[in-house]
């Protein structure tokens, strides 16, 4: 039983080892082109829910009139 706990210790040791060798290899981009990036999809995402708010609120109003 003690070999499989050090076995897991192990194995988790090395996972971890691994994680940190992956994030060290991370370029990230500048802030600028960061925030940039954030508002592009902030306002993308904002005219499509706004799009489909729109189409939804016009099929609910068919809707009522085909029903009745």
């Amino acid at each position: 039983m003690a070999e499989k706990s050090q076995n897991w210790i192990a194995r988790s040791r090395d996972y971890v080892g691994e994680v940190q060798g992956e994030f060290n290899k991370i370029t990230w981009p500048p802030q600028a082109e960061m925030i940039n990036g954030t508002i592009s999809v902030l306002v993308i995402v904002s005219l499509i829910a706004t799009f489909l708010g729109i189409v939804d609120f016009g099929l609910s109003r068919v809707m009522q009139m085909v029903l009745g």
